[in-house]
């Protein structure tokens, strides 16, 4: 499920190639603002959809062991622990993660040596070799293996990742967030479970879908006189030196300010000085602290900033 944060990157992404495009083309902005929506939940389908893809590679190893002209005693007699696992039997065989990977069109159709690879890695990695060996049984133990397996390798393995960086310009930023989501959803699986129950990218109420369309559309909207006001409070600095990234950053948080009568004032600001902190200069949090504090009380003092709401009223 996409939170707030996440959403103010992806707006934060979209208007960065918006403003490095000549046309600047608020139409396409806005279907690439979707777009990038839907690679999320592209990404938590594949990664669930990986998990699931291990059994399938565990069997085949199997078989392989027992065609084998000269097969070893382990081949004749395999551990089937993981094979057997519970929640990832459910994964392996679950019709909901199906029809959402057709529906969404995921595929690992042509990184299957990508997924041998994940594979072949996982079987030498400690998680795997101490649940292989490991005497406890009990489907909480195979469910927290599991996902332990899928943290501390399947994410982490480099190839994977230079692939999703291949795939999408925002898979890289939505890992982490993709990847709790489909842990969060195997630790909702229950011994006894026929399928999984996928999490929705957005709430039902749709309040976090309105907030992105309506940050979107206000900072465009907003832009100019946002960027005459930085201009302004930045009197000893020449627009264009002001890193790009700093001035979309600060043109967001003043259509937030603006927009949104029940965030604080505090929220905002000090959302944006941590994402200035990942997506900009090491010096640029400062420099936005200040530009900001100093805009949000001009704002204030001329009724461009009303907050509503229990301790918001200004």
């Amino acid at each position: 499920m996409l939170n707030r944060r996440h959403l103010r990157i992806k707006i934060l992404q979209v208007l960065f190639g918006f403003y490095q495009d000549e046309d600047r083309n608020p139409g396409r902005a806005q279907q690439a603002l979707t777009h990038s929506t839907e690679k999320m939940q592209q990404l938590y389908l594949l990664l669930l959809d990986m998990v699931g893809s291990m059994q399938g590679l565990a069997i085949d190893r199997i078989e392989a062991g027992y065609k084998k002209k000269l097969p070893s005693q382990e081949d004749l007699h395999p551990n089937t622990k993981f094979v057997t696992n519970k929640p990832l039997r459910i994964l392996a065989s679950s019709k909901n993660l199906q029809k959402a990977c057709e529906a969404h069109g995921v595929s690992w159709g042509n990184h299957q040596e990508l997924l041998r690879s994940i594979f072949k890695g996982l079987l030498e990695h400690e998680e795997y070799t101490a649940y292989m060996e490991s005497d406890e049984r009990g489907f909480q133990v195979e469910r927290e293996s599991l996902i332990r397996m899928f943290r501390k390798h399947m994410v982490n393995v480099e190839r994977f990742q230079d692939m999703l960086e291949e795939e999408s310009i925002f898979w890289v930023d939505d890992l982490d967030l993709a990847a709790s989501m489909a842990i969060k959803t195997i630790k909702t699986l229950k011994e006894g479970d026929d399928d999984v129950e996928l999490l929705p990218l957005w709430r039902d109420d749709d309040d976090d879908k309105a907030f992105m369309e309506d940050l979107f559309t206000q900072t465009l909207a907003l832009g100019e006189e946002s960027e005459a006001m930085i201009q302004v409070a930045a009197k000893n600095w020449e627009l264009e030196r002001i890193a790009t990234t700093d001035r979309i950053l600060m043109k967001m948080a003043l259509a937030e300010a603006r927009t949104f009568e029940s965030i604080p004032l505090k929220v905002t600001l000090n959302e944006y000085i941590e994402l200035s902190k990942y997506y900009s200069t090491p010096k640029s949090h400062g420099f936005i602290n200040g530009i900001l504090d100093q805009l949000f009380a001009q704002l204030r003092e001329e009724g461009k900033i009303k907050k509503v709401g229990r301790g918001l009223i200004e």
